[in-house]
């Protein structure tokens, strides 16, 4: 989260009226992440997250917040987009900030557990495998736009930044990649709705209850083993050097496989969805890093996270026969 568009108090009053949320009173802009303009807007009602949609458009954001609004009703626990009241727009989700596309979500309760343990990773794991067999019917379609397609893009625009020995990594996995996906194990993996970005600052805790998953503005249909593969190289690894942790790795995956058991070419191909999920990050954020948009408030990621994450992965896969005993 960011701020790339200064939201005038007046406009963002008018909107949670137009809402029926109620009676704005305070509105702050929230540092944090890359994509999206994002403010806390408190009203009489409630408390609300207002965000204008710098990449998306008008036409892209159906999908987004209409798979929150269907995961909502089936019991996850994600923000529920506040629909348009009024006749001549009722139920309308996309909304117009600054001549921007904008949406309103309730605020989750609690607080991101940025130093989680076992207990949290299984929890996350849990509602994961929920959140993915609860997308199946969802019946509309967007691409993961982060998906391989645009790594292949993307690459070539970043190379010129790098070492040596960084460009010959990020161009091998890349590589790598393109063979992994036309292989006949990768059609085979299963697909859906997927959330693509579900980091520790991206899922919220009271205690140790899981209390919300939320930005699903990175969402769209890909598989789910690299939805899998993302949380667990963010919520299982050492951040000093990319390693897994075990016990957290292990108490992951056992929960989400105690609701979805991986399929066996999911099983086979976790260590390379384990690496397409570091070259993703590593990417958009070597992107982000050396050629960053303007921000009022903008805080950029470290590329080097996910080269260590990579390298990692490459040089010590994690498989689900990693599993301890205990853990099966």
């Amino acid at each position: 989260m960011a701020v790339y568009t200064e939201v005038k108090r007046s406009d963002a009053s008018a909107l949670m009226r137009n809402l029926q949320l109620g009676t704005l009173k305070t509105l702050r802009g929230i540092q944090g992440g890359i994509e999206n303009t994002n403010y806390f807007a408190t009203t009489d009602q409630g408390e609300y997250v207002l965000t204008l949609f710098e990449r998306l458009s008008f036409e892209q954001l159906p999908f987004y917040l209409q798979l929150m609004k269907h995961l909502a009703q089936r019991g996850i626990p994600v923000p529920d987009p506040a629909a348009d009241p009024r006749p001549r727009t009722l139920g309308k989700l996309v909304h117009t900030v600054a001549s921007k596309p904008a949406a309103v979500v309730n605020k989750l309760m609690g607080k991101s557990q940025l130093a989680p343990e076992a207990t949290h990773c299984a929890a996350v794991g849990d509602m994961l495998a929920r959140m993915h067999l609860a997308g199946q019917d969802f019946t509309l379609h967007q691409d993961n736009l982060r998906a391989l397609p645009w790594w292949n893009e993307t690459v070539p625009v970043v190379l010129p930044h790098l070492t040596p020995a960084q460009a010959s990594l990020l161009s091998s996995e890349l590589a790598y990649q393109n063979h992994i996906a036309a292989s006949a194990d990768y059609a085979a993996l299963r697909r859906g709705p997927i959330h693509a970005d579900l980091f520790r600052d991206n899922v919220m805790f009271d205690g140790v209850v899981l209390t919300g998953f939320f930005d699903f503005y990175f969402a769209g249909i890909d598989t789910w083993l690299f939805d899998l593969a993302v949380c667990l190289n963010d919520w299982c690894v050492d951040l000093a050097t990319g390693e897994a942790d075990d016990h957290r790795f292990n108490s992951f995956l056992h929960a989400y496989q105690q609701v979805c058991p991986l399929n066996a070419a999911e099983r086979q191909l976790l260590p390379a969805m384990a690496r397409a999920a570091a070259l993703r990050f590593w990417v958009s954020r070597l992107w982000d890093f050396h050629l960053p948009r303007d921000a009022a408030m903008l805080t950029p990621h470290d590329p080097a996270h996910f080269e260590r994450v990579l390298r990692a992965r490459v040089h010590n896969p994690i498989t689900v026969f990693t599993l301890s005993a205990q853990a099966r």
